[in-house]
């Protein structure tokens, strides 16, 4: 083979120069989520987007270990991530986690930002040593806003949760200043800025008790919100057109001010590991007709108490229709019980929480398969017809995407605000009339309502809003979409800087 000539060489040679300059100039994004499903899932995702093709960027993801469940160990050990994708450990903060998990009166939001303050200590080392652009960091992370200060560091927001509990969360300080006694007992509904008013029984949990410890943590994180160089929200225009504009044009939030909000969703998961286990559910409904089964599942950490566990068994036997019951541990302590050890119990036998008799009595025309399942390929599937779920926004948002309608089952969190919005708004979920103080809803109630969304006219009604929202989502991402032309402003952003 003859040598190459000298013209070849200086083309090759610039070829060369061009991509080691070009991979250079790739900013290098950093994430930060806490520790938790429902924070990991959506930033994950969006970390992922970046590296594409279209994006191009190098991405840092780094991972609190300390409270780290078995479902988060197994989404972020993969084996096939993107080029320019790396994990990062943070090393687990000593002895926190047994502290932690030892006192069962520590409720969840004072729990993470325990665990991710003392795992922060960890973090100014691991960023001077790859420099990154920005940080982007979910609400329980705050505490770098003030470590990457003196880093001269641009950090982002990534709200996890819907828009309008964001909007809520902005107002919260002002709202602290000005009302005496618990939100919860006002006798008016709480006019969040340029909103839809807020039922004061359907406010976050974490802000029912302002005496205790959460309010005072979320209180102070929310606080921190407008310290962004910009705040990402997983929703779009079409989704939540009051907030998002409100946001944007509504003088309170002007004045205080907030940074730009982008509107990036929806966001949701993707990839999912099918394991065997999936693999038969999955073979199950291929036998199934066409929207006819009802998905049950209470997110990564939601829990039912044992007497209610007992009355949706046979509200969902007396209804008589499919369905596919995810079945978890009761407990009787707290509705957000697994939220800390997702995945940990999957070798749990189901049967040993439900009443005696109900598996022989559904055999065939329901499934019970125990702790997890794999969401995403169960709601696409065509066989499924309707989604009974706690209505976390992670669920929600995959529910839509997949053009599944909804009954809400809120649990904890923004859960109850999550289910008023999409019914009053969206119209692609019926929500259980549950009243403050009744704990539980009876069996009968339970199979009236499943009845209403797979046999009756709700329910086709709702079907169809479903697909309506189902297109949405797929052109705001899309090229020339909404969130798509978001994300991309910001990338633009990123790399001229």
């Amino acid at each position: 083979m003859p040598p190459p000539t000298n013209h070849f060489c200086k083309y090759y040679l610039l070829i060369t120069m061009t991509i080691a300059e070009e991979e250079i100039q790739k900013p290098n994004i950093a994430f930060l989520p806490s520790p938790g499903m429902g924070h990991i899932t959506p930033l994950f995702e969006f970390a992922k987007l970046l590296v594409t093709d279209h994006h191009n960027l190098h991405i840092t993801f780094f991972v609190i270990t300390t409270g780290a469940s078995a479902a988060q160990n197994q989404l972020l050990q993969q084996k096939d991530l993107p080029v320019n994708f790396t994990v990062v450990e943070i090393p687990p903060a000593e002895n926190i986690s047994e502290y932690m998990m030892s006192d069962g009166n520590i409720r969840p939001v004072t729990q993470l930002s325990i665990m991710v303050r003392e795992s922060l200590r960890h973090l100014p080392s691991l960023l001077m040593e790859i420099r990154p652009s920005a940080l982007v960091i979910d609400l329980f992370c705050t505490d770098a806003f003030e470590i990457c200060e003196k880093l001269s560091m641009p950090v982002y927001s990534f709200f996890t949760a819907s828009t309008i509990l964001m909007a809520f969360s902005l107002y919260l300080p002002k709202l602290d200043t000005e009302v005496d006694g618990e939100f919860v007992d006002l006798p008016h509904p709480i006019q969040t800025p340029g909103c839809n008013a807020i039922c004061p029984h359907d406010i976050l949990d974490q802000v029912k008790d302002r005496k205790n410890d959460e309010y005072k943590w979320y209180l102070l994180h929310v606080s921190r919100l407008p310290l962004a160089a910009g705040i990402f929200v997983n929703s779009w225009d079409d989704l939540e057109p009051v907030t998002l504009k409100a946001l944007k044009e509504n003088s309170f939030y002007h004045n205080i001010p907030i940074p730009p909000v982008h509107a990036i969703g929806p966001l949701i998961k993707q990839d999912e590991v099918v394991t065997e286990k999936g693999a038969e559910i999955l073979r199950w409904l291929d036998h199934q007709p066409i929207d006819s089964v009802l998905f049950v599942v209470f997110g990564s950490g939601g829990t039912l108490t044992s007497e209610q566990l007992n009355e949706l068994a046979w509200g969902l036997e007396m209804s008589q229709q499919r369905f596919i019951l995810v079945a978890r541990k009761p407990s009787d302590a707290s509705a957000s019980a697994a939220f800390f050890n997702v995945g940990s119990d999957e070798n749990d036998d189901p049967l040993l929480y439900l009443p005696d008799g109900f598996v022989k009595k559904t055999q065939g025309r329901g499934l019970v398969v125990p702790s997890w399942a794999p969401q995403v390929a169960i709601l696409k599937h065509p066989s499924t017809g309707a989604f009974l779920s706690h209505c976390g926004w992670n669920s929600t948002l995959e529910s839509i995407v997949h053009g599944v309608p909804m009954i809400a089952w809120p649990l904890y969190a923004e859960q109850r605000m999550n289910a008023t919005f999409l019914a009053e708004e969206v119209g692609v979920v019926i929500k259980f009339s549950k009243v403050p103080g009744e704990e539980i809803i009876n069996r009968s109630v339970i199979e009236k309502m499943v009845r209403s969304v797979m046999e009756g006219e709700k329910g086709t009604e709702m079907r169809r809003r479903g697909k309506e929202l189902k297109e949405s989502a797929k052109i705001a991402l899309s090229k020339g979409g909404s969130s798509y032309e978001s994300i991309c402003s910001v990338v633009k952003f990123w790399k001229s800087q």
